[in-house]
């Protein structure tokens, strides 16, 4: 690839699922410390209104800008990649997500190595025929360095309005210089599921865990049920989504029993469990992961694997076992917070461990037919 400027008309949708939502944190509550409240808070509000009344040029004080400055800020200082800060525009660009329907570029991207990487391009998307794929990195976007921003920064960066061009310095891998792409935005419907029969095994690729994906996963288990003899699911790059999705999704492959469960900092524990659910099948199961296989889709693995309801193959995952909720403010802004840990049936920590397969396969091997064989073998 050339390091020529690029122009393609590209459907990007840049997700920012490996901070799989979950609005359960906040829905809880969590105790906060008077004292915390009555030292701090009101240092922040002395603060704020001496600048409003004593700043030497009053004409320059924006109330607005100064309060997302400091709750910027003070997400910032949490040290955190999966926490953010979202001014109006990118919360409204955020709300859009669970839908399944962005304005991007086809991408799905995460922290790696702490570089902005592409995790997953949605098959037959105009992101995928311009050659982009899962390891290549974002620098820069319009010009602004990715160094040093949070996932979220950079994902706001890249998204805006449907027709409008996005410049993309990019890192290709197998390039050793920098690429620079000019795509135009546009709105994509975000795949979550597809289906296709190899050899007399279900191959099920799950994208996502989003609104859909749940009823997704029924039709898929229904042609499965009547067609296959196993099942693989595919996770590889699957960066994560809600709650009750992944609950959902799991409870059709384990019918009683711990699904999941969510530690929070004061030390409580709550306890998801499977529930009743239409259809649901007790076919042979290997899960494929991969590095990129992160949040909610650890959850998934991780639950049946201590269930001892599927082999899990292929290589370490992520380890994102953070819970974070997204809680709007007055302003039309928002801030996305870590608030708990997740934790699988057995009580394994995701977080920073991830969840190691039963099998480990190498890059450069057909992972699917490895799959196939194993199920057909049994």
């Amino acid at each position: 690839m050339s390091k020529a400027t690029k122009i393609i008309g590209v459907s990007l949708a840049v997700v920012v699922s490996l901070v799989g939502s979950c609005a359960l944190g906040y829905f809880l509550g969590v105790a906060f410390p008077p004292s915390l409240a009555d030292k701090n808070l009101a240092s922040i509000e002395r603060a704020y209104r001496n600048i409003v009344r004593d700043y030497v040029e009053p004409g320059k004080i924006d109330g607005s800008v100064l309060s997302q400055a400091a709750i910027r800020a003070m997400i910032d200082a949490l040290g955190d990649p999966y926490s953010a800060y979202y001014d109006p525009d990118a919360y409204r660009q955020q709300t859009e997500d669970s839908a399944g329907v962005y304005v991007g570029v086809g991408v799905q991207v995460g922290i790696s190595g702490g570089q902005t990487t592409v995790v997953a391009v949605f098959a037959g998307s105009p992101a995928a025929g311009a050659g982009l794929k899962a390891g290549d990195v974002i620098l820069e976007v319009d010009g602004v360095s990715a160094d040093g921003k949070s996932l979220n920064e950079v994902i706001s960066l890249v998204r805006g309005q449907m027709g409008t061009e996005v410049r993309l310095l990019m890192r290709i891998s197998g390039e050793t210089e920098p690429v620079l792409f000019t795509l135009v935005r546009a709105e994509i419907l975000m795949p979550s599921v597809s289906y296709e029969l190899i050899d007399g095994i279900a191959y099920i690729a799950l994208e996502q865990f989003g609104d859909r994906s749940d009823d997704e996963i029924k039709k898929a288990l229904l042609q499965a049920n009547s067609e296959a003899s196993g099942i693989i699911l595919d996770l590889r790059g699957n960066p994560g989504g809600g709650l009750q999705s992944v609950i959902d999704i799991a409870s059709r492959f384990i019918t009683d029993g711990t699904v999941l469960s969510v530690r929070y900092s004061d030390g409580r524990t709550y306890t998801h469990s499977a529930h009743s659910q239409d259809v649901i099948t007790d076919l042979p199961m290997v899960v494929l992961v991969n590095s990129f296989s992160a949040s909610a889709s650890e959850v998934l693995a991780g639950a049946l694997q201590d269930h001892d309801r599927a082999v899990i193959a292929g290589t370490k995952t992520y380890g994102k076992g953070s819970v974070n909720y997204l809680m709007p403010l007055p302003d039309g802004s928002a801030i996305y917070i870590t608030a708990a840990r997740w934790l699988t049936p057995d009580g394994r920590l995701i977080e920073g461990a991830g969840i190691t397969p039963d099998f480990s396969l190498r890059y450069g091997t057909n992972w699917i037919n490895w799959a196939v064989d194993y199920l057909n073998d049994l």
